[in-house]
């Protein structure tokens, strides 16, 4: 990582402080397992709704891993053992009862490489809302232009709706993704690097989607680069060796944290 200091990273402007939001999402204690290497260590923290948070740390630190609990994307792994809790809107999600399929409907996701269907855009957008029971031409046609303007793709691809999404650019690709995730209108965007493999144009148009979509959303995103952390979130979660380090508003995090470890991340002294 290039080193910079934190005079040099442009903060998000309209950024409230941490916990300016109501709570949302709440974690106590959670630990997680990969048959016998402990990747979280009892992570406790309370994300605030329709808020952007960052989660950032060097490679393998965790961030990834305690994102993809809170849809449970980690229970597809065999070897992986979770304790503590998380909880939604006052809910263990990972209680027995917990409707695993109802609860990924609530929490999109998009990752780090875009991933669309092999079939037309109309179509990508329109496969989880039939999935759920939508069927009325007229309400998908809606919905698909819906998403599509959320996501800032409407103007660029409403002429060619009915061709491959694989015909798209990268980043047209990566937003087209984002625009199937809110489509079936979730609570909770989970984002992963979702910039990460496209050029700083398309990185920009990703970031400004980011913002805006927090008007609707609770965002949660994980990212390698500093300046896209302080640009976009509202907090910022710092994990290094498993471990949540330190948590709190984006701005205090990078001008004024509170642990050294913290300081010397996010100016490039290691990472």
């Amino acid at each position: 990582m290039a080193a910079f200091s934190p005079s040099q990273v442009t903060l998000n402007a309209n950024a409230p402080t941490a916990g300016a939001g109501a709570p949302l999402i709440a974690s106590e204690q959670v630990n997680l397992h990969y048959g016998s290497a402990h990747a979280l260590k009892n992570i406790s923290l309370t994300l605030g709704e329709r808020l952007v948070t960052a989660f950032i740390g060097p490679s393998g630190c965790g961030k990834s891993t305690f994102l993809r609990c809170f849809n449970r994307m980690n229970d597809l792994i065999d070897s992986v053992r979770i304790t503590g809790s998380i909880k939604i809107g006052g809910h263990d999600i990972y209680s027995p009862d917990v409707d695993v399929i109802e609860l990924r409907k609530r929490i999109g996701m998009v990752f780090q490489r875009s991933n669309p269907f092999p079939k037309s855009i109309y179509d990508n957008i329109t496969y989880g809302l039939k999935l759920h029971g939508m069927k009325s031409r007229s309400d998908l046609d809606a919905a698909v232009e819906q998403s599509l303007r959320a996501a800032a793709l409407w103007d660029e691809v409403k002429d060619r709706l009915h061709t491959s999404a694989l015909g798209l650019s990268g980043g047209q690709q990566q937003r087209l993704c984002i625009a199937r995730a809110v489509a079936i209108k979730p609570e909770i965007l989970l984002m992963d690097e979702p910039a990460s493999a496209l050029d700083p144009i398309a990185t920009s148009k990703i970031e400004e989607l980011i913002i805006e979509l927090k008007r609707e959303f609770t965002i949660v995103i994980v990212t390698h680069n500093m300046q896209q952390a302080a640009r976009i979130s509202d907090q910022t979660a710092f994990f290094y060796l498993g471990e949540l380090v330190e948590f709190d508003s984006t701005q205090k995090i990078f001008t004024n944290p509170g642990k050294k470890q913290t300081e010397d991340y996010v100016t490039g002294r290691f990472g």
